[in-house]
């Protein structure tokens, strides 16, 4: 890149410090748009509270949830509803609260692997609790296996690993069969107290009229033996209301009944009439996908003016790569290493909030400090063409200064 290339770009980016805009990627929420697709569950139980064997789900009780409820939970896990309990609006409360009811046995000792780039509140449950963090490279076809097999069998006391199977956050990757095939294997070698928590957020979230496949983890578990150790889990947040939908957790009938005894001591049962809401709202999955299709017609535009941006900017520069996801909520970026925290900062005196730069690592500690998560739901298309009009300015001005010393 020449010097006139760099004095265009500081041109540029002035004029951006001088528009005082206020644009923010950080997290990715769903829209204003797709929270109104959802408005129907306002009023949708008509005054009427009973279940058909009578339960009448204004009152106590329940702690595993509403048959209805786990009837939809389990078909969006691919298990059975006898191993699947509704929570609370939030997922996370609930691998919390699970990640709790395990530590006992674990011990003080405990470790967890942690595939990169991935959840950061996945990572900020970990340091919580004060379990040490391992990291796992992801490849195409998931984490990388044999890096997982090899730690498990020489390094003591893991106890769990964290996984976004379907268009895993922030990258976009579905685990491939064998992958799958794999995890349900992967306790026989790390121990029955070993934990895969499945966290299936985006589970039919997709961006193409052709859904990535997911193979039934709790169905290659049960052939192999393992069902105690899988704990799978999603939630209504980005299918219905983000702050109040529904969550579920799919474990072994017997995880739980032991997962149902810690919680009576903490709660009577959760909101059952909002669970009702959800299954009469999503009916079956039929209904879900079809409510899920909305969605997609909303975001899809907004992922592929940004990879469009992308790739007219910075395509064939050879400064930066990412990811083109089929769904989700994010695309992963990856810069040249040591400048994602530079460009994350002049981003923001730019008027553009992203992820903080290592959010995507535990401690958020990116190594190569090179992985930024972009998170294009949230605003709206001409505010989205805003923001990355200046994040791909940042990016080259921020490489090619790295460039010139």
């Amino acid at each position: 890149m020449s010097n006139g290339r760099l004095t265009e770009l500081q041109a540029e980016y002035d004029r951006y410090l001088e528009a005082d805009l206020k644009l923010d990627l950080t997290r990715g929420k769903p829209s204003a748009e797709q929270l109104d697709l959802s408005n129907n569950l306002d009023g949708i139980l008509g005054g009427f509270y009973m279940l058909q064997d009578g339960t009448d789900v204004r009152n106590y009780g329940g702690i595993l949830g509403i048959p209805e409820a786990r009837q939809l939970g389990s078909e969006i896990l691919d298990c059975k509803p006898e191993q699947t309990m509704v929570g609370g609006n939030s997922s996370l409360t609930l691998m919390y609260n699970f990640v709790n009811h395990m530590l006992e046995s674990w011990g003080e000792n405990a470790k967890f692997l942690c595939p990169v780039p991935g959840y950061d509140r996945h990572f900020t449950i970990c340091e919580h609790f004060g379990i040490e963090m391992l990291t796992v490279p992801m490849t195409d076809e998931g984490p990388d296996m044999s890096v997982i097999e090899d730690m498990v069998s020489r390094v003591p006391d893991i106890k769990g690993i964290w996984c976004v199977p379907k268009y895993s956050n922030p990258t976009g990757h579905t685990y491939s069969v064998d992958t799958v095939k794999a995890f349900a294997e992967l306790p026989k070698k790390a121990g029955s107290d070993f934990c895969v928590f499945w966290d299936n957020a985006y589970a039919v979230h997709d961006l193409e009229d052709t859904t990535d496949e997911l193979q039934s983890l709790m169905a290659e578990a049960e052939k192999a033996g393992t069902q105690d150790n899988i704990i799978m889990l999603a939630s209504t947040s980005k299918i219905t209301f983000a702050g109040s939908g529904i969550s579920f957790l799919s474990t072994s009938e017997a995880r739980l009944k032991g997962f149902e005894k810690y919680l009576s001591d903490q709660v009577i049962g959760f909101d059952k009439v909002n669970q009702l809401r959800h299954a009469r709202f999503l009916e079956d999955m039929d209904t879900l996908r079809a409510h899920m299709a909305k969605h997609r017609d909303l975001i899809k535009p907004k992922f592929d003016m940004v990879l469009s941006k992308l790739e007219e900017s910075l395509g064939g520069k050879d400064i930066a790569t990412w990811t083109r996801p089929r769904g989700g909520y994010f695309i992963s970026l990856d810069t040249k290493p040591d400048l994602a925290s530079t460009i994350v900062d002049l981003a923001a005196a730019a008027g553009v909030k992203l992820t903080p730069a290592g959010a995507t690592f535990p401690y958020g500690k990116d190594p190569e400090n090179k992985n930024i998560r972009i998170a294009p739901t949230y605003p709206s298309l001409g505010e989205l063409e805003q923001a990355m009009d200046v994040f791909v300015t940042c990016v080259e001005l921020a490489t090619l200064n790295a460039e010139q010393g």
